[in-house]
């Protein structure tokens, strides 16, 4: 069970090392400026691998449960599905469930772990998985996989490394899991943290925040919501921040400088540099081509948008 460009990587270890007799995503979505409706990734890789796929609206109408109960299977995993699952289908499969997540639980449990990993600042992240259970992935542990986070790295950059990481584990698991080697170790509930969904108002970008947390945050909401902030009352599109050396006294948001390095921004303490802007309906570029186009000038200030 799974939906977005992460799980695709443990279907196909799945397929190679396992007999995969079907695949559950969500419903196809409008997607693009035309809102056609788009298949999620990992039902265009089952389709590709010739596995059945199904795609419920929700997973607590019967319907996901009674597939599972008629298609033989022993054992349920599930990567970044995006539904909670009850009960009667967790126990659906004699083996249950196991999840493919992406964090060294209990640290950043739910939807969006490794965004969130990023934005706050943290130099280390991996891959949990576990077996389900009723909570929000709250259920122990099989084994987990390690990764250091690159200083300069986006949230999209290391979900990108993390995917393969977690195929392999998740074989490692299904190994232990076999051959009764398993022996899952329990969630220490009074550490853990959390990541909700991100929102498009996440990707708002208030410069009077420390440096390298309005640098993390320009790099965890890459790809999606993406940082913005308005720059001559536009919308323009942040990419590529670290804290920068830059020093002047200035407001935060105020524009100190641009060099090959890119555009160095006061913030609440210190300076961030950002290295690509996009402004509407203009093509992604470097803060050196942004302001040979005269489209921002040291002295102007990038400010939080507003709320809709």
């Amino acid at each position: 069970m799974g939906s977005p460009e992460f799980a695709v990587p443990c279907l196909r270890a799945l397929g190679d090392h396992h007999e995969v007799v079907l695949a559950v995503s969500q419903p196809d979505k409008p997607a693009g400026r035309g809102a056609q409706l788009a298949a999620p990734a990992v039902k265009l890789a089952a389709q590709a691998l010739g596995v059945p796929v199904i795609q419920p609206r929700s997973a607590r109408t019967g319907e996901l449960r009674d597939a599972l109960l008629r298609s033989g299977a022993e054992l349920a995993v599930v990567v970044a599905y995006g539904k909670i699952l009850p009960v009667p289908v967790l126990e659906a499969l004699p083996r249950g469930c196991i999840n493919v997540h992406a964090s060294l639980l209990p640290s950043y449990r739910g939807a969006a772990p490794v965004q969130w990993a990023v934005i706050r600042g943290e130099t280390e992240t991996g891959v949990s998985i576990m077996q389900l259970d009723e909570g929000m992935d709250t259920g122990p542990v099989l084994l987990e996989r390690r990764l250091a986070i690159e200083p300069a790295e986006t949230a999209g950059e290391l979900l990108a490394r993390l995917a393969p990481i977690g195929a392999q584990a998740l074989i490692d698991a299904l190994t232990l899991i076999a051959t009764g080697a398993a022996r899952p170790v329990a969630q220490d509930h009074a550490r853990a943290s959390h990541a909700p969904m991100l929102a498009k108002l996440d990707g708002a970008i208030d410069f009077a925040q420390p440096a390298a947390a309005v640098a993390a945050r320009i790099r965890g909401v890459d790809p999606w919501p993406g940082a913005q902030a308005t720059l001559r009352g536009q919308l323009v599109k942040l990419f590529r921040a670290q804290p920068s050396a830059a020093t002047g006294a200035a407001p935060a948001g105020t524009v100190l400088a641009i060099d090959a390095s890119g555009a160095h921004v006061a913030a609440g303490d210190g300076a961030v540099v950002i290295r690509e802007l996009q402004a509407a309906g203009r093509k992604r570029m470097t803060a050196a081509q942004f302001a040979a186009g005269r489209a921002i000038a040291a002295g102007d200030v990038l400010a939080r948008p507003e709320p809709a």
